[in-house]
């Protein structure tokens, strides 16, 4: 299924290809302490569809996952990751139609 993912500001706008049936809560440092729920895709279901140039990345450690946020709000929208470099980690707070 299709989902719309926007940050807080509306700057920065995805489109993701996921059925979302399994959600997990990241457990990497940073999103640890954020509290951030995840849902998996792979590279090429995600589309940005605005802001492109508003997304900014935050590297750690081995710098191989790359954290990606609106530059605007500062919300963490996706996430390249460390585990699976061919694949997006979602934040589901970000999903437009989960309420």
């Amino acid at each position: 299924m299709q989902y719309k993912v926007s940050c807080h500001c509306g700057s920065v706008k995805l489109n993701v290809e996921t059925d979302l049936s399994i959600i997990k809560q990241c457990n990497c440092s940073i999103c640890k302490r954020k509290g951030t729920m995840v849902a998996t895709i792979n590279k090429e279901d995600l589309k940005i569809v605005k802001g492109e140039n508003k997304i900014k990345t935050y590297q750690f450690n081995t710098k191989v996952a790359k954290h990606h946020f609106c530059s605007e709000c500062g919300t963490h929208t996706h996430n390249l990751r460390r585990s699976d470099p061919n694949t997006f980690g979602i934040n589901v707070g970000c999903i437009d139609e989960i309420e």
